[in-house]
């Protein structure tokens, strides 16, 4: 059995476009994984932590047989392939961050996992590309995508051209 998820994806250090573009690939190829959809990407401002570059990012659609937690170890591991370091500031700059967005409907709130992530609805980068993809997505307790993206400003975010081939 599959379930629908959806992950963000964000880089700002390094060639952040195409690292995020190999992450795409590299999520897609998990074991148990098919790619369905992945959103454009976005020049973003940061998060948190303002005085650091700004950020690539992007979402997934994604269908796995993965558990949420089987998921989960799977993209630190590709975080860590692509020399992201964890334990730093948080909220800081970071070469790869990959983050379970939502996972089907479920509620998951455990002390290494919670999704729906804890700050979808506040976060225009994280909004945008998932709008571009599934607007009419439901997340659980919080309402459709393109609803949560209308509440919040999303100016200083800016749709980027695909890389070239």
């Amino acid at each position: 059995m599959t379930t629908r998820v959806f992950v963000g994806l964000g880089s700002n250090l390094g060639d952040s476009r195409l690292l995020v573009a190999a992450a795409t690939a590299r999520v897609g190829a998990l074991r148990g994984t098919q790619l369905i959809h992945s959103s454009s990407q976005y020049l973003t401002p940061p998060w948190g932590v303002l005085d650091q570059p700004a950020f690539i990012n992007s979402v997934v659609e994604l269908d796995t047989t993965l558990s949420p937690g089987e998921l989960l170890e799977s993209l630190l591991s590709l975080e860590r392939q692509a020399g992201r370091v964890r334990g730093g500031e948080r909220w800081g700059p970071r070469a790869l961050d990959l983050d379970i967005l939502l996972y089907g409907q479920e509620l998951v709130s455990d002390a290494g996992l919670r999704i729906p992530h804890p700050h979808l609805a506040q976060r225009a980068f994280v909004l945008l590309p998932l709008a571009e993809i599934a607007p009419q997505q439901m997340v659980p307790g919080q309402g459709r995508v393109a609803d949560l993206l209308a509440r919040i400003d999303a100016g200083e975010c800016r749709r980027l051209e695909p890389l070239a081939a």
